[in-house]
């Protein structure tokens, strides 16, 4: 299994568990875990969700490969109802990343409560580099958490940042080393689950009453323009080049 879930103490702990392939999501993947949010937004004994990768990697992003050849074609593609899943939880959710968070490694944490980092993780966003656009409503929330400024940089150059600029940033709640995060994470969820459990979904819920509806909406607009840049010649070049393992040139690409 590429996606492992299992319940502890009223937490479902959603974990990337492909590290032959530095966990790269596939479509199956995030079918499995649209499935798991699905199934714990329903079920009594799931209060918290966390989501969690290995030692030395969150995830890589989109298996490029995988991507290629189910590529998303409607917004019931499996990624965008895992999105959907993501950004319309209602019950609190918490990551722990250690290693590399690539793509939407780097955006889910957007639509997470509560992000502890190991000292090893690095961030990054390269979609435009990918002849693509940044998705899970990431155009919004970048901005409005960071600033115009630093996230056209993050968003256009797509280069990784560090943990100790993440926290900086406000993207991450706490930096610690990494051999301590996974179990600092789940403490922190336990004591989630622990708490009234309707007092923190309506807590929840009120802070983020009037970002909802703009998330929403902004992450239609991403997936349009997303799967129309995945048959653009941009795109094709740049997957080209990273399958060939040399630099893409964009110049012929328009």
């Amino acid at each position: 299994m590429d996606i492992i879930t299992f319940k502890d103490k009223g937490v479902l702990q959603i974990d990337f568990a492909r590290p032959a392939k530095k966990n790269a999501i596939t479509a199956g993947m995030y079918q499995d875990m649209a499935d798991a949010l699905a199934e714990g937004a329903k079920a009594a004994d799931v209060r918290v969700i966390l989501f969690a990768g290995q030692p030395e990697i969150f995830t890589a992003g989109n298996d490029l490969d995988d991507f290629l050849n189910h590529p998303p074609s409607g917004e019931r593609s499996p990624v965008f109802q895992f999105l959907e899943q993501l950004s319309q939880a209602e019950k609190p959710i918490v990551a722990a990343v250690r290693g590399p968070a690539v793509g939407i490694g780097t955006t889910l944490l957007l639509h997470c409560d509560l992000v502890y980092a190991g000292d090893n993780a690095k961030f990054s966003l390269p979609f435009v580099s990918l002849g693509l656009v940044p998705e899970a409503a990431s155009s919004l929330l970048l901005p409005r958490m960071i600033g115009h400024a630093k996230a056209a940089e993050k968003l256009f150059f797509g280069q990784s940042f560090s943990a100790d600029e993440a926290l900086g940033f406000g993207l991450v709640n706490k930096v610690m080393p990494a051999r301590d995060v996974l179990e600092f994470a789940q403490a922190q969820a336990q004591k989630l689950a622990e708490l009234p459990s309707d007092a923190l979904m309506a807590t929840k819920r009120l802070m983020k009453t009037e970002v909802a509806p703009l998330i929403a909406e902004r992450m239609a607009i991403e997936g349009s323009e997303f799967r129309k840049r995945l048959s653009s010649p941009e795109a094709k070049e740049a997957f080209s080049a990273f399958f060939e393992k040399r630099k893409p040139d964009f110049s012929r690409s328009r």
